[in-house]
């Protein structure tokens, strides 16, 4: 996505399918994707619109999370980049993050695991000062044939980094949020439009739903907002390191815009409901699926 004067086709805005994509050893890196994920470093532009807040982003090391990593440090956010043992890409996420004039500080650990969790509140707290938002953004998934063919302790993996650390996070979050704080959890389109080969995940991302719903309504009693973001196919590495290579070559081709969505195209919306531009909307799933309704 390039800034310009003149209005692009979305289908032509960023790389079509098919790409010349091999498989990736599960997380999977940025440096080996071929193309590399536009997570805006050459085109997102800040306009001060989280001036002085501090936000936490698991997955932030790449894909969406480097993307809004990225955005919350060019509208004046200091940020953490939880992730879990993707190192160079998590140095890059705060490259940027420091070239914009703000803090980073990467944290990695598996989410999964509800020490790891808590301590990472305890560390933006207490390294960067307070924690304004929470982006629980990190996944788990893995494609698998049926039913039959997902190995003893994947199910119970995937809810534990899925839906366990959404709920771990946000609980030793919550003493810390002042009014005015924003949650934003991602969900998926599998939430509602769920594929037999991905039945682990998309039953997490249906969870994610229910409890952001939920939690939002006891949020607005505080001052807390929780709204959900609910991607359609978007190019990280965790396509090409969870999918057969012939499925991750040919990703977001089905799309009514006939490619996948690169996450520099999802920033701006974490960005606007972490601001205030989206001070009166809590509870909400939003969509960003290429043209695919949620329902």
């Amino acid at each position: 996505m390039t800034s310009s004067t003149t209005t692009e086709n979305p289908r032509e805005a960023e790389a079509k399918p098919p790409f010349p994509q091999e498989s990736l050893e599960y997380p999977g890196l940025e440096s080996e994707m071929t193309p590399r994920p536009d997570y805006g470093e050459k085109s997102y532009q800040g306009h001060a619109r989280l001036q002085g807040r501090v936000a936490l982003i698991t997955g932030g090391d790449s894909g969406i999370g480097r993307a809004v990593a990225l955005a919350f440090a060019r509208e004046g956010a200091d940020v953490l980049i939880s992730y879990l043992n993707e190192d160079s890409d998590a140095e890059e996420t705060a490259r940027v993050v420091r070239e914009a004039g703000r803090k980073a500080v990467v944290a990695p650990g598996d989410i999964s695991e509800e020490a790891h969790c808590q301590s990472l509140i305890e560390r933006t707290v207490s390294e960067l000062g307070k924690l304004d938002i929470l982006v629980n953004n990190a996944a788990y998934q893995m494609t698998r044939e049926g039913i039959e063919q997902i190995p003893d302790g994947e199910w119970e993996h995937t809810f534990k980094t899925n839906i366990f650390a959404m709920y771990y996070l946000c609980k030793a979050a919550w003493p810390h949020l002042q009014p005015g704080s924003s949650i934003i959890n991602t969900a998926s389109i599998q939430a509602y439009q769920p594929s037999p080969t991905l039945l682990p995940y998309a039953s997490t991302k249906g969870a994610i739903v229910t409890f952001s719903k939920a939690l939002a309504q006891e949020g607005a009693e505080k001052g807390i907002r929780v709204n959900v973001v609910a991607p359609g196919p978007v190019w990280t590495p965790l396509i090409p390191a969870t999918m057969p290579e012939e499925k991750a070559q040919q990703f977001g081709q089905d799309s009514p815009l006939g490619r996948p969505a690169q996450p520099v195209e999802l920033a701006p919306l974490f960005v606007f409901l972490a601001s205030e531009e989206s001070s009166y909307i809590t509870g909400e799933v939003v969509g960003v699926t290429g043209g695919k309704p949620l329902a």
